[in-house]
C-alpha cells in the first residue's frame, strides 16, 4: 500500500475502537466523589460560559448545551454526578444566562415550571440511561473476564493436572492431551497426537476397550471406569485406572470423549506382592498345620480366617465358644477355661497346649491369642493362632521313653564300667605286686652271689651290677605305670593354687640337690589357678625336673616360669635353654616310655611328660611344646584361672 492511499476502514475505526474500549472499561467508582463533583462543577461552568459566549441566551435552546454537559458528567462520574450537573445547569439557565444576572430569566412562571420540569425529567432519563449502560457494560466486561479466567483455569487444570487427561474423537484420534498423559506414555505430545490410542494399549486389553467404546457410543452407558495396561515407549507395561465419559451434542448424538488416566503401577505391584505374600502365608500355614482365628467378644463367636477351618478339619468357619469347649478333651477343659479366663479378664498371656477333637481324632494343639480392649478395659475382640503339634507331642513322648531307656542303659553301662575299672585296678595292683616279687628275688640273689664269691672276676661283678640296675629300672617302670593309672581316679578338688610359690620352692630344692651347678632361674609372681594342688605339684615337678635335667650340659643354663596371653586365654610357660629336641618327633613326646634322647645322654624312663599331659587334661586344659635341637624347649599349659 502507498503512503498516499486513503486510510482503510480498519485504520479509521481504530481510534473509535480505542474510545469505545475506554468508555466501556470506564468505572466512575475508581475516583473519589469529591473529585467527580469538582469535575461536574467545572464542566457545567465551562458549558455555561460557552453558551453565553457563542450565542445569545434569547436565541433559544438554553438547556441543550447544559444537557450535553450533564451527559459528559454522567459518563465521567456516574448517575449522581450527572444529576448534580443537571441541577447546576438548571440554576445557570434560570439565573445566569439572561441579564440582569442572578435574576429569574423566565417571566411566565407557568412556562418556567414546565420547561424546568421536562428538562429535569429528560435529564433523569438520559443520565439514568448512561449510568445503566455503564453498569451493564461493567457487568458484561466482568462476565467476560470471569469467563476468560474460568476458561484459563480450566485449561491450566487440564494441562497441569498430575493425572493424565485427554479429549478424543470417536475415531480414536486425539483432540487435546495434557503433559501428564504424555509423560505417562513416555512420548512427546507430537508423537502421541500422531498415533491411535490402540497403539499404546496392551494387545490383551484392546478387545475389551472396543466393547466399552461401543457401549458408550450406543448410549448403553455414559461413563466407564476400568483398569487397563498401556505400553510405555521404553517397552515396559504400565497399569492405569482409566475413566472414560461420553460428551454428546444437544440432539443426543455422541460428540467426543473425556479420558482420565491415573498410573496405578505401584499399587498393582503392591497388590501382586500382597497376594503373593498371602499365598505364601497360606501355604506356610498349611505346611505348618497352623490356622488363625478371630474372636468376637460381643457375640462370643470364633471365626476362622482364610482356609483355617480346612487346615483344622472343622466343618464350618464360624462356631461359638460352647462349640469350642465341646471340641476340647474332657481332661483339658478346666485348664483351658482357667487360662482363657485369666487372659480375658486379667490380661495374662494366653499360651496353652491342650487336646481337641479334629475330624474325629484327638489332636494336640498349641493356641496363642492377643486381645483388644475398649476404653472401659473390656475385651472387644481377639486374634489368635492354632498349631497342630500332635507330631511334636508324639516325638516328645518317644524322646522321653528313649531318655528313660537310655538312662537305664547308662546306669547299667556305668556299673559295668565301674566293675571293670575296679577289676582292672585290682589287677594292676596284683600285677605290680607279682612283678615286684621276682625282681626282689633277682636283686637278692645277685647281691648274694657277689657277697658269697669275693673272688669273682671284674667282668662277672659287672654282669651282676647290670642285673641289679635292670631290676631297679624294672621296679621304677612298675611304679610309673601305677602312678599313671592313679591319675585317672577320683574327683578333682579345685582350689586356688599359687604356681609362683610352688615353682620357686621346687627350683630351690633342685638347686640344693645339685650345688655344683649354676642355673639362672626366675619365676613370674602372681600366677594363680583353680586346680588340685597335689596334681599341680606333680605337674611342675615333672616339667621343672626335665628343664633342670636337659640343661645340665649347657653353659649358662637358664630356666624361666612365666605366664602369657595367647588368643584370648592365659597360658603358663616353663622354658629352658637346654638340649631341646626335633619337633618332627614331637608326636612321641607325651607317650609313656617314649624318649627323644639316648639313655647315655640323659637318664630317665620317658614317663614324666606323659604324666604331666594327663594332669593338664584332667583339669580341662591343653599342654603343648615348642623346641629345636640345641635351642632349649618351651612347654605351654592352660588351667582354669582363679576368680
Amino acid at each position: 500500500m502507498s503512503p498516499d492511499a486513503p486510510p482503510t476502514d480498519e485504520s479509521a475505526t481504530r481510534p473509535l475502537d480505542r474510545l469505545g474500549a475506554l468508555l466501556g472499561s470506564w468505572d466512575p467508582r475508581r475516583h473519589p466523589w469529591w473529585l467527580r463533583a469538582a469535575v461536574a462543577v467545572l464542566v457545567t461552568a465551562l458549558a455555561t460560559w460557552m453558551r453565553v459566549a457563542l450565542a445569545p441566551a434569547e436565541s433559544g435552546g438554553r438547556f441543550v448545551t447544559l444537557t450535553l454537559a450533564a451527559a459528559l458528567c454522567a459518563l465521567y462520574g456516574g448517575f449522581r454526578i450527572g444529576m448534580l450537573s443537571t441541577l447546576l445547569g438548571m440554576l445557570a439557565v434560570n439565573f445566569l444566562l439572561v441579564k440582569p444576572y442572578f435574576s429569574f430569566a423566565i417571566g411566565n412562571l407557568n412556562e418556567a415550571f414546565w420547561l424546568n420540569f421536562w428538562h429535569l425529567l429528560t435529564q433523569v432519563v438520559v443520565v439514568g440511561a448512561i449510568a445503566l449502560m455503564q453498569k451493564r457494560t461493567r457487568e458484561l466486561r466482568a462476565s467476560v473476564e470471569q469467563a476468560q479466567r474460568s476458561h484459563q483455569q480450566m485449561l491450566d487444570t487440564f494441562e497441569n493436572s498430575g493425572t493424565g487427561m485427554a479429549h478424543t474423537r470417536l475415531d480414536g484420534h486425539w483432540i487435546r492431551i495434557n503433559r501428564s498423559y504424555c509423560d505417562l506414555l513416555g512420548y512427546s505430545r507430537d508423537e502421541v497426537v500422531l498415533r491411535h490410542w490402540r497403539q499404546f494399549t496392551h494387545p490383551d486389553d484392546v478387545e475389551h476397550d472396543l466393547h466399552v467404546l461401543d457401549d458408550l457410543v450406543s448410549g448403553r452407558i455414559e461413563h466407564h471406569t476400568m483398569e487397563k495396561r498401556y505400553l510405555h515407549k521404553q517397552g515396559h507395561t504400565i497399569w492405569v485406572l482409566l475413566s472414560v465419559s461420553m460428551i454428546r451434542h444437544p440432539d443426543g448424538s455422541p460428540d467426543y470423549m473425556i479420558v482420565v488416566a491415573q498410573d496405578i503401577s505401584s499399587r498393582k505391584t503392591t497388590e501382586d506382592a500382597l497376594r503373593t505374600s498371602e499365598r505364601l502365608l497360606s501355604q506356610a500355614q498349611e505346611l505348618a498345620l497352623m490356622a488363625s482365628w478371630r474372636y468376637d467378644a460381643a457375640r462370643r463367636q470364633f471365626t476362622t480366617l482364610g482356609n483355617a477351618n480346612i487346615i483344622l478339619g472343622v466343618p464350618r468357619a464360624v462356631f461359638s465358644d460352647l462349640d469350642m469347649l465341646a471340641m476340647t478333651h474332657p481332661d483339658d477343659r478346666l485348664r483351658m477355661q482357667q487360662a482363657w479366663a485369666a487372659a480375658f479378664r486379667e490380661g495374662e498371656p494366653y499360651d496353652i497346649e491342650y487336646r481337641v477333637n479334629l475330624a474325629g481324632q484327638w489332636h494336640w494343639v498349641s493356641v496363642r491369642a492377643e486381645f483388644e480392649r475398649g476404653p472401659d478395659g473390656r475385651v472387644t475382640q481377639g486374634l489368635g493362632t492354632v498349631v497342630d503339634i500332635s507330631a511334636h507331642k508324639r516325638a516328645e513322648q518317644q524322646i522321653q521313653q528313649l531318655n528313660a531307656s537310655l538312662e537305664e542303659r547308662i546306669r547299667e553301662r556305668t556299673q559295668a564300667l565301674r566293675a571293670a575299672y575296679d577289676e582292672l585296678e585290682s589287677y594292676s595292683y596284683a600285677v605290680a605286686h607279682d612283678l615286684r616279687s621276682p625282681l626282689r628275688i633277682i636283686n637278692g640273689f645277685a647281691q648274694a652271689l657277689e657277697e658269697d664269691n669275693p673272688a669273682l672276676s671284674v667282668e662277672s661283678r659287672r654282669h651282676l651290677e647290670r642285673i641289679r640296675e635292670a631290676s631297679k629300672k624294672m621296679g621304677e617302670l612298675i611304679d610309673g605305670l601305677l602312678k599313671l593309672s592313679q591319675l585317672a581316679r577320683g574327683e578333682l578338688q579345685r582350689a586356688p593354687v599359687d604356681l609362683s610359690a610352688m615353682a620357686t620352692r621346687q627350683l630351690r630344692e633342685l638347686a640344693a640337690t645339685s650345688p655344683e651347678r649354676t642355673v639362672d632361674w626366675s619365676v613370674q609372681p602372681g600366677m594363680i589357678a583353680m586346680a588340685e594342688e597335689a596334681l599341680i605339684e606333680a605337674l611342675l615337678q615333672n616339667l621343672l625336673h626335665n628343664a633342670w635335667k636337659y640343661s645340665a650340659h649347657t653353659a649358662g643354663a637358664r630356666i624361666q616360669v612365666s605366664m602369657q596371653d595367647s588368643g584370648g586365654r592365659r597360658e603358663f610357660v616353663v622354658a629352658d635353654n637346654g638340649a631341646g629336641f626335633d619337633m618332627a618327633r614331637a608326636a612321641k613326646l607325651f607317650q609313656p616310655f617314649q624318649r627323644l634322647h639316648m639313655p647315655h645322654e640323659f637318664a630317665g624312663l620317658g614317663i614324666g611328660l606323659a604324666t604331666a599331659r594327663r594332669i593338664v587334661l584332667r583339669h580341662g586344659g591343653e599342654l603343648r611344646a615348642q623346641s629345636a635341637p640345641g635351642e632349649g624347649a618351651r612347654f605351654y599349659f592352660t588351667l582354669q584361672p582363679a576368680a
